[in-house]
């Protein structure tokens, strides 16, 4: 039964070890221009919603990939410690912390109306709570169904996205987006379809490569 077992975890993780694997040829530009369009957007906005300035949630995400690039051969070759996504999260977390200490002595920040050190400390729940786990889950879904967008916004017809953006993501009517772009509703709902398909075959490919 064990053995069972591992071969179905290796039949199911072995693209995205090896993009992983990759990674650790830090002159590997593509590979490495993937995971930084894949995950920057949900490491800034966990930075932000963790109570970080703009600059210090860039910060965050330079530092984290940063990390990434030093770490992940340790985690490549120890895959007992934990996911992918697991271990990026606490990489976050950590540096999201580090951004705290650099702030100026508590009376300087309340001058300047920010939350002191310790009272956003407070506000960042701890790698293991369900709390951040919640957090990092829907920062993570929402990040990439936009990488999956942009995906497809480079693989499909300009006017069939721009059907999707105005029916689906904006939830506009089928007969007001009609209307707007000129076209029949059977054009509509043939680029509503294109677009869906392709949208979760990338949504897919993502979740296969990063887990």
């Amino acid at each position: 039964m064990t053995q069972t077992g591992s071969t179905a975890h290796t039949d199911l993780y072995p693209t995205r070890y090896s993009l992983l694997s990759r990674l650790q040829d830090w002159d590997d530009q593509d590979s490495w221009r993937d995971f930084f369009e894949t995950y920057w957007r949900l490491i800034y906005s966990v930075a932000i919603k963790s109570g970080l300035s703009e600059a210090e949630a860039q910060d965050v995400v330079q530092e984290t990939v940063v990390c990434v690039a030093k770490d992940i051969a340790k985690f490549d070759r120890n895959r007992e410690r934990g996911s992918f996504r697991g271990w990026l999260r606490n990489l976050t977390r950590w540096r999201i912390n580090d951004q705290l200490r650099k702030r100026a002595p508590s009376h300087s920040v309340e001058q300047v109306g920010l939350p002191t050190e310790s009272e956003a400390m407070a506000q960042i729940p701890d790698p293991s709570s369900s709390a951040l786990d919640m957090i990092w889950d829907e920062e993570w879904n929402a990040n990439l169904l936009e990488a999956a967008l942009e995906k497809v916004r480079g693989r499909v017809r300009e006017e069939y996205y721009q059907v999707f953006d105005l029916y689906v993501l904006r939830e506009w009517k089928a007969r007001d987006v009609a209307e707007a772009l000129g076209v029949s509703l059977a054009r509509i709902y043939l680029a509503k379809h294109r677009v869906s398909l392709a949208l979760k075959s990338e949504l897919r490919d993502l979740q296969k490569k990063w887990g």
